[in-house]
């Protein structure tokens, strides 16, 4: 194929550190390594042991530093300011299709799909019976549940509460601190999730709750954590007098690292979409077949039974003969 890494020759993307952000930065390759410079330091990164590099504002990358981070299946990520939006991303460590194939298969057929977003929120709410809630009904319990959490952590830090506050395109701008770090905290969140969907090969559009958007799958999965991660942390850091934004990434990323997060999104996902490990072999490279599952690609399929050309050896087709009508001059 034309990428060089094969899949059992890479770093399971649960065993690796989950990203590193970037920004005002110019980021190059040095021999099977990254190297990030700016005016006050060089830091060099070991390519295949991160899940996904974040480049944001003011970051300039060369040739050679995508090439290596592509061939070590990091995910490259180009997103705004502190991580608050994604606007492109390039491979993963994943080189099958049998991941996205699977949800794809599930989000586009009804029972399936209410299936798991049912599934989605049983682990967010555990002990509570959804078995037989529709999507309107789960939404309304999800919304009285959230707003709990909200009203249970300002009792616990002292910090006062009054709603949730955002502003897409802004997220930082509006609110109070509470606010900014969750705006902040959820941008993070955000993105180790989309490293994850993106790593084990599914696709961070095709959301099962949410729906619409590029990253609606990243928005569904990133939902599963903001109780247990973002949410505590936002009240915890504001209830310290820790009200900038770098202090939830940097504490974030430290929960991340100690806890093992990478690898328990990567597992959850793949329960979610009902894959085992089995499933995630590597590129097949296969042709799709109406009568059979598939049949193997890189042959040449001429001299077959099917292709019925003729002895001249090539094939030629043509519509109907039309009658040319007559035109009187």
């Amino acid at each position: 194929m034309w990428w060089k890494a094969e899949t059992q020759s890479l770093h399971r993307v649960s065993d690796r550190v989950s990203t590193v952000y970037v920004e005002r930065c110019h980021v190059d390759r040095f021999e099977n390594g990254i190297v990030i410079v700016n005016k006050e330091r060089t830091v060099r990164v070991p390519a295949a042991y991160v899940a996904a590099v974040l480049l944001g504002p003011g970051t300039r990358i060369t040739h050679a530093a995508v090439a290596l981070l592509a061939d070590s299946g990091t995910v490259v990520e180009w997103v705004g300011e502190h991580g608050v939006r994604m606007y492109a991303a390039g491979l993963g460590p994943s080189r099958g299709s049998q991941v996205i194939t699977r949800q794809a298969y599930l989000v586009t057929r009804t029972q399936e799909r209410l299936g798991v977003a049912r599934a989605m929120y049983a682990m967010r709410f555990p002990g509570e019976d959804v078995a037989g809630l529709t999507m309107q009904q789960l939404r309304g319990r999800e919304g009285a549940r959230v707003k709990k959490i909200y009203k249970r952590e300002a009792q616990r830090t002292g910090v006062a509460w009054a709603t949730r506050e955002y502003r897409a395109g802004d997220a930082f701008a509006a609110g109070d601190d509470v606010n900014r770090l969750l705006s902040a905290g959820h941008a993070c969140l955000y993105a180790v999730c989309h490293a994850a969907i993106v790593g084990v090969g599914a696709s961070p559009a095709l959301g099962f709750v949410h729906t619409g958007g590029a990253t609606s799958f990243v928005l569904d999965i990133a939902d599963l954590y903001k109780a247990e991660f973002s949410i505590p942390l936002a009240f915890d850091l504001v209830a310290a007098g820790k009200t900038d934004e770098g202090d939830i990434r940097h504490a974030l990323r430290s929960r991340f690292s100690d806890g093992r997060f990478m690898q328990r999104v990567v597992g959850d996902v793949l329960d979610l979409l009902q894959v085992g490990e089995d499933d995630l072999s590597g590129d097949r490279n296969e042709l799709w077949d109406e009568r059979s599952a598939a049949v193997a690609g890189g042959r040449n399929w001429a001299n077959t039974p099917e292709a019925e050309l003729p002895d001249e050896g090539y094939l030629v087709l043509s519509g109907p003969e039309l009658a040319v009508p007559v035109v009187d001059w």
